[in-house]
């Protein structure tokens, strides 16, 4: 699994980097987790704001901060 962060490196891209990290220990997967801070790169995905979630090449949280559970959806999603 391969899991992007997009964000300059804000507050909040610290902190969801922190989340994923935690569900990913709790549901025992091994995963790349890739910080995105060229303004450039983050430009090529589909966003308006970050920070960005994208798993596995999709975009599937931008612009605000979701919540552990919505992490663990997120991730449980894609590995479905």
């Amino acid at each position: 699994m391969k899991i992007k962060i997009l964000g300059t490196g804000c507050a909040k891209c610290h902190q969801l980097e922190q989340t994923v990290k935690e569900v990913l220990n709790e549901l025992g997967v091994d995963a790349q987790i890739e910080n995105i801070k060229d303004i450039k790169k983050i430009m090529e995905y589909p966003i308006l704001t970050t920070p960005g979630l994208v798993i596995n090449g999709k975009v599937v949280c931008s612009g605000r901060l979701p919540t552990k559970a919505e992490v663990t959806t997120f991730i449980k999603t894609c590995l479905a």
